[in-house]
């Protein structure tokens, strides 16, 4: 490192919709010294799933920075008032946004942040304890993709945004990308939608919202009678999404603050418990597909489609090149079938990006819990040897903690309120003062009541005697 140059404050990698809710809250922040890589030439959410007139399943105010500063520059209604769009969207009384226009709108705040650095792969992380900074290895890549020149950055602190990954379950794993009959995960839904509307059958493997979106797409655009589709998954139930009112208070930061604090095994116990409050599907989305159904059954007939839960994939395996042959288990029966099908559709949604690789050189700083995941403190910190966090260098991490920080971790809803812990935290100031209480559900007996500045001060429980 040369010592003339000083160090950049944040470094962030990745850029999806966190780590772009992060740099758009530090926008304004005139003395911090922040850039952010990403490998990808532009920003792009999602591309394979902006399925015509699909919708977020939160409300437009968790855009990138409402929710900490509806104040900023880079809020969604801002977005649409700077496309004119503004009365057509507040007739429209559209309280939950269709994706394409969320996308639309990160990609405008990507195009006009100055921090942000597409087409740069990051390639290693290491910690300089000579000089107390990160180094960030990097190389700058062409539109082709290929390597143009090698980089690198120094830094007091690192964001971690570097998203989820498809997950495809072990037995359709050799199948994907390989000639034949197409196997592809639901990620890649649009660039094969042409092939899979004319294919002889079609099988959608997995029963949450991209799989009834993707089957809902399907039936609709397939002749009635004809349909020829088939929709399994593992749940024991097509099941709705839980959106009551008290039920999302589990996407607050006063339930996050709760579970960090709960012990590692019963935090372990309660997220895959959890599963219908983020994987479930959502009302209206059933509610379009019965109508679709009934729809294709308005002939006198029932339509050519089998929707079948509690389902698992054993193995699978081609017929030749033009068909795939799946081997079923229905967990509940205990019973087995074979499903011979022209195309499948891996509906079976995402998984956080390992960061072993990344944090290769950081290994031997890292401080890790019984199941060797990093431990991440309540402020997204990585737990790191002191020898590290008295030189003022912390790595910070977004959408990585579902283990320290439960469910909320890859909700949009929190997005704001984690980018601004994040600088407040990193700043050692106060740019985005947060609410002290955010659900009406206190959470856990011994989790103190946040005070309510309010002439009315709240009731204060009595703890329970272990004996009269």
């Amino acid at each position: 490192m040369n010592p003339a140059t000083a160090p950049h404050d944040l470094v962030g990698i990745g850029i999806g919709p966190f780590n772009l809710s992060l740099a758009a809250l530090a926008h304004p922040l005139t003395g911090l010294d922040a850039v952010f890589y990403d490998q990808r030439p532009a920003f792009h959410w999602h591309p394979g799933l902006l399925i015509d007139g699909a919708r977020l399943q939160v409300p437009f105010l968790a855009d990138l920075v409402t929710l900490a500063d509806p104040t900023s520059h880079w809020t969604f209604l801002n977005y649409l008032k700077t496309r004119e769009r503004l009365y057509p969207f507040y007739f429209s009384e559209h309280f939950h946004i269709q994706r394409t226009a969320y996308d639309a709108y990160c990609r405008w705040v990507s195009e006009n942040l100055p921090t942000l650095r597409f087409g740069h792969q990051v390639d290693a992380v290491r910690f300089n304890p000579e000089h107390g900074v990160f180094e960030v290895d990097h190389t700058h890549l062409g539109p082709d993709g290929e390597a143009q020149a090698l980089g690198r950055t120094h830094t007091k602190n690192l964001v971690l945004g570097i998203g989820t990954e498809p997950y495809v379950p072990d037995p359709l794993k050799p199948l994907v990308d390989t000639p034949g009959a197409p196997v592809l995960h639901a990620a890649d839904y649009l660039d094969h939608r042409a092939d899979l509307l004319t294919a002889g059958h079609v099988t959608v493997v997995g029963t949450g919202q991209s799989g009834a979106e993707i089957f809902l797409d399907l039936l609709r655009h397939r002749p009635a009678g004809r349909e020829r589709l088939h929709w399994i998954g593992r749940t024991e139930a097509i099941a709705p999404m839980e959106y009551s009112k008290l039920g999302l208070e589990h996407f607050t930061p006063d339930y996050t603050r709760y579970f960090h604090a709960l012990p590692e095994n019963v935090r372990d116990r309660l997220v895959p418990a959890q599963w219908q409050l983020h994987k479930g599907v959502d009302a209206d989305t059933l509610a379009a597909l019965h109508d679709e159904l009934y729809r294709h059954s308005l002939d006198g007939g029932w339509p050519d489609t089998v929707l079948t839960p509690g389902v698992r994939v054993r193995t699978a395996g081609r017929v030749a090149t033009t068909q795939v042959e799946l081997h079923l288990e229905h967990t509940e029966q205990n019973t087995r079938s074979r499903l011979t099908t022209d195309a499948v559709v891996l509906a079976t949604g995402y998984r956080e990006r390992p960061l072993d690789h990344l944090l290769a050189g950081l290994d031997p700083y890292l401080r890790r819990d019984n199941a060797n995941r990093p431990r991440i403190d309540e402020r997204f910190r990585l737990l790191l040897d002191p020898t590290v966090t008295t030189t003022g260098c912390h790595v910070y991490v977004q959408n990585a903690e579902t283990h320290t920080h439960g469910v909320g971790a890859p909700d949009l809803g929190l997005a704001a309120w984690r980018s601004a812990t994040i600088l407040n935290t990193l700043t050692g100031t106060d740019p985005y003062p947060l609410p002290r209480r955010t659900a009406f559900t206190t959470f856990g007996l011994e989790q103190p009541r946040p005070h309510i500045p309010s002439a009315r001060e709240a009731t204060v429980l009595t703890p329970l005697a272990d004996t009269l």
